[in-house]
């Protein structure tokens, strides 16, 4: 008795798989190189976005944990006529009565005029202001002297100042010992301060102590700017009775705002901006799987004779179907790495270049390359198919 053995076609191993569709790839190399660059484009745009808005993010909170969230300000308001409202003397007095309250300390607007020296005429002032400021404004606000000193309980009394960053750069001071002009006195400057990332209406002002206001600008002692740091916890406490506090009766005359909220205001908008950038990333990841169909799609019409000589040797639809998958997957896997890789580098040159911590999301990298995955798919299923539905006789007649 003859037995018959049923003949089933031969499976190709995952090794087997991978290696013919590597095959497909290595024999066009320029297009594949350039199909790549299009995923590699998309990619790279997507994770630096999402790498650049992290590191900045970071660098923004390391810097708000640095500076503190616990700082209020209280500024005297206009009336209704324009005007603005007169704080009491005794603000900061009133203020540090507060329970939670840790520091106090004000500056207040004083008319003097600053010039760089006693020839140039009154009118041109630089864009610089004069304020007023206790000794103990600058550990406040969590300031720093870069150059020279701040001001001491000595030197308060006396014809001195502080400049603001950008007040220095605009009158030209860039050491202390020299001299302005504050309406017709000669003022020497003590100090240039760090930017004030808090309250950076400070980089543009000379500084001068309250009793030194008084004795040669006529200053009458009431503060317009109350600035107080408080315990965390208690910060929104604070804030609810501050004005009332400032100023008893005309709480309205009395704008209470929080230096930091700024700051977070702006993450929240870099936040909006990754957004949209990422949106750009995802339609040059499209054009790129655009890309690669049409490299497949070529590829399909180009190899009919190797398609119909493969079938007639034996091969199976799913097996053609599974080739061009394959050479789809690895062609858009080539240009999603090589897109992570080059993400990456901008994002640690960029970030370095801004002296921020490089931050690369983990699901970022994941999330890239998982889209090169689908897109690879995606625009390989139909060249796939095609390819398989090819008769080997008419594929093998091909031209």
């Amino acid at each position: 008795m003859t037995r018959t053995h049923e003949l089933r076609p031969a499976r190709l191993s995952p090794r087997d798989v991978l290696r013919v569709g590597a095959v497909g790839l290595r024999a066009r190399r320029a297009r594949v190189v350039l199909s790549a660059l299009g995923i590699a484009i998309g990619i790279a745009t997507m994770v630096a976005v999402v790498s650049l808005s992290e590191s900045s993010r970071a660098d923004l909170m390391s810097r708000l944990d640095r500076l503190g969230t616990n700082l209020l300000t209280a500024e005297a308001a206009e009336d209704a006529r324009g005007g603005t409202i007169r704080l009491p003397k005794n603000a900061v007095a009133m203020v540090e009565r507060i329970g939670p309250v840790r520091h106090a300390t004000a500056t207040a607007e004083v008319d003097a005029r600053i010039r760089r020296s006693d020839v140039v005429p009154e009118e041109r002032t630089a864009g610089v202001t004069t304020q007023a400021a206790r000794t103990d404004l600058l550990s406040t606000l969590g300031g720093e002297v870069a150059r020279g000193t701040w001001l001491t309980p000595a030197g308060e009394h006396l014809p001195t100042a502080v400049l603001g960053a950008v007040a220095a750069d605009r009158l030209g001071i860039t050491r202390p010992g020299e001299t302005i002009m504050l309406n017709d006195t000669r003022v020497a400057v003590v100090g240039i301060l760090e930017p004030v990332e808090l309250v950076p209406t400070l980089d543009r002002v000379a500084l001068v102590g309250f009793p030194a206001a008084k004795r040669y600008f006529g200053f009458d002692g009431h503060p317009t700017t109350v600035f107080e740091r408080s315990t965390d916890a208690s910060v929104e406490e604070v804030r609810a009775v501050l004005a009332r506090t400032v100023s008893p009766g005309n709480e309205a005359g009395v704008r209470v705002s929080r230096p930091s909220d700024a700051l977070a205001a702006r993450a929240a908008a870099d936040k909006g901006l990754t957004a949209l950038m990422l949106g750009l990333g995802a339609v040059a990841l499209l054009v790129g799987g655009v890309g690669v169909a049409n490299t497949m799609v070529i590829s399909v019409l180009e190899r009919r004779q190797e398609i119909g000589l493969r079938r007639a040797l034996g091969a199976t639809r799913n097996a053609i179907r599974l080739q061009f998958l394959t050479e789809s997957l690895l062609l858009s896997s080539l240009g999603g790495v090589a897109g992570a890789l080059l993400g990456s580098a901008a994002t640690y040159g960029f970030a370095r270049a801004q002296g921020w911590t490089t931050v690369v999301p983990p699901w970022s990298l994941a999330g890239g390359l998982a889209a090169t995955l689908v897109i690879g798919v995606v625009a390989g299923l139909y060249p796939a198919i095609r390819a398989s539905r090819l008769h080997p006789t008419v594929a093998l007649n091909a031209t």
